[in-house]
């Protein structure tokens, strides 16, 4: 079966967050880090990464863009998984449905004209949508464990975060460590 035309399923899981960029916060039984990223071909190319079910095998890819991306990570039984990531990129914002069940990696695009800035509506969703999207993740079980009180301490922090990084951040370093990190 194909995804509806309003989402892309690649044969690949997301590239991992890098570490040394990603600043970490606990909310109940998830983590959310909060990243800069840059994604060119050459940090593409340079990423391994799992594979999954897709329907864009072998389809010519350009990547090109940068902004702040949120990472939900919940525990399945094979551990620790990124299920969601929001990239709020200033060319095209979308987000993942990562699955490791499939295993599949989901990618919806934002339409920054009728959803506003994508940065604010990630967090919104994660304010709001949070245990709905980590079920349509397949996430079924960490979905009924989400803390609605521990998230909503954390969003501050998280919000101040991710607009801290959207204004100030070093894209020679943030380049840098993508390229190292791939090689490691």
């Amino acid at each position: 079966m194909s995804a509806p035309s309003h989402i892309t399923r690649y044969d690949v899981m997301p590239i991992p967050p890098i570490e040394a960029h990603t600043e970490w916060f606990d909310a109940g039984n998830l983590r959310i880090g909060v990243e800069y990223r840059l994604l060119n071909d050459a940090i593409s190319a340079a990423t391994p990464v799992d594979a999954a079910s897709g329907d864009v095998a072998g389809k010519e890819m350009h990547f090109d863009d940068r902004g702040v991306s949120l990472h939900v990570v919940g525990e399945l039984p094979q551990g620790a998984r990124e299920l969601l990531r929001f990239d709020c990129f200033n060319e095209d914002p979308h987000y993942h449905y990562v699955s490791w069940n499939v295993p599949a990696n989901e990618v919806l695009h934002l339409d920054p004209i009728a959803d506003g800035d994508p940065l604010a509506w990630a967090i919104e969703r994660l304010r709001t949508r949070l245990p709905q999207m980590l079920a349509r993740a397949g996430a079924s079980e960490v979905a009924r464990g989400v803390d609605a009180a521990a998230l909503e301490e954390a969003l501050p922090r998280i919000a101040e975060a991710a607009y801290r990084l959207r204004y100030h951040h070093d894209d020679a370093a943030t380049l840098a460590g993508a390229l190292a990190g791939a090689k490691s």
